[in-house]
């Protein structure tokens, strides 16, 4: 039997939101052992001059205790 547990992380990007979700993962496996799935429950940019300067995801990580 194993026990998961679910954390929410915010990631950010100037290239889009694929690399902003890979780097909260890569991030996120620094410290974390285990994430065996993710769920991105949020998306925003952050516009400046009329042009997106930042893409940003919140999302969900599970990962399996020991």
């Amino acid at each position: 039997m194993s026990v998961a547990k679910t954390i929410e992380i915010t990631a950010s990007s100037e290239k889009g939101f694929d690399d902003a979700i890979k780097t909260g993962i890569a991030k996120a496996a620094e410290t974390l052992e285990n994430i065996t799935g993710a769920w991105v429950m949020d998306q925003n940019v952050k516009v400046k001059k009329g042009k997106i300067a930042e893409y940003s995801v919140r999302m969900r990580l599970t990962f399996v205790l020991k």
